[in-house]
């Protein structure tokens, strides 16, 4: 299914790692650092969305739901519906933190923190 501004639905994992991400506001809030994948299920769990810190240090790892990211042409970006107040009360994670339980810990209170749609249901 194509994204909220018509683009397509395929794209490779090593176009998206490193893309600037921006709440609505048009504020750079980060970068996407990964992308988790459910290979059981071929689904994307979610973007591993790097917040703060200079050089790695003191960077928040945040789980964004893929379905949450539009890219935007002219930001050269993704843009996610949420407020800055919004991702810094978000949950968030170090590096290794996001691949406990398998990444169903982050997934989960990811998509119950920003109310999105659960992928897998």
């Amino acid at each position: 299914m194509p994204t909220a501004t018509g683009h397509t639905d395929a794209i490779r994992a090593s176009r998206v790692i490193g893309t600037d991400v921006y709440n609505t506001a048009g504020e750079h809030i980060g970068e996407i650092q990964d992308v988790m994948l459910e290979k059981t299920s071929n689904g994307i769990m979610f973007a591993v969305v790097g917040f703060g810190g200079f050089l790695g240090i003191g960077e928040k790892y945040h789980a964004i739901p893929w379905a949450s990211l539009d890219y935007d042409m002219q930001k050269g970006g993704y843009v996610v519906p949420y407020s800055k107040e919004e991702l810094r009360a978000a949950p968030f994670y170090s590096i290794n933190e996001l691949t406990e339980d398998d990444g169903m810990k982050a997934r989960n209170a990811s998509y119950e923190y920003y109310k999105a749609d659960p992928y897998w249901q």
